[in-house]
């Protein structure tokens, strides 16, 4: 019995010491979310104070009475002196590309909701939520929702 539950501790230390080791090894390679920091903080609560502001398709950049999705990120950007092109297909193109599985507060995240290529866009809120203008509104969404799991394409990191 006791020879036993050595033989088990023995397995557990160098199945610990390889993950230990292959993090080490290979987590130089590994994209990682970055913290959430204050100036990504203030990005979301800034974008929170417009929850409920219509949504409008063409909306003039720099307005706040009506949002259309890149209207709203360019806006919310703009007040960081982060300038965004005015369309969602064109901030694609903005900043370094993140994995999924490593968004931070503040990634513009990317949909295909048109069914051709990016039409439109939204901020990472943190806790797999989103900010974002989109026909209801401004409002937070859940980014695993069954559309817009769907939907989603990619994500840019224009935050340092």
């Amino acid at each position: 019995m006791r020879k036993t539950n050595i033989i088990k501790s023995i397995a557990k230390a160098s199945l610990c010491s390889a993950i230990v080791l292959s993090s080490i090894t290979f987590g130089s390679f590994a994209q990682k979310a970055h913290a959430a920091t204050p100036t990504s903080i203030g990005l979301i609560d800034t974008g929170k104070e417009y929850i409920g502001t219509p949504y409008q398709f063409g909306a003039p950049a720099g307005v706040t009475y009506a949002f259309d999705c890149s209207s709203f990120t360019q806006f919310l950007f703009k007040g960081l002196d982060v300038q965004l092109p005015r369309t969602s297909a064109a901030q694609a193109s903005v900043g370094k590309k993140v994995a999924k599985g490593s968004l931070s507060m503040g990634d513009l995240v990317f949909f295909n909701t048109n069914g051709k290529s990016i039409s439109h866009v939204a901020v990472y809120a943190g806790n797999n939520k989103i900010i974002h203008s989109a026909s209801q509104g401004v409002t937070i969404t859940s980014l695993s929702s069954s559309y817009w799991a769907k939907k989603y394409v990619t994500a840019r990191r224009v935050l340092s």
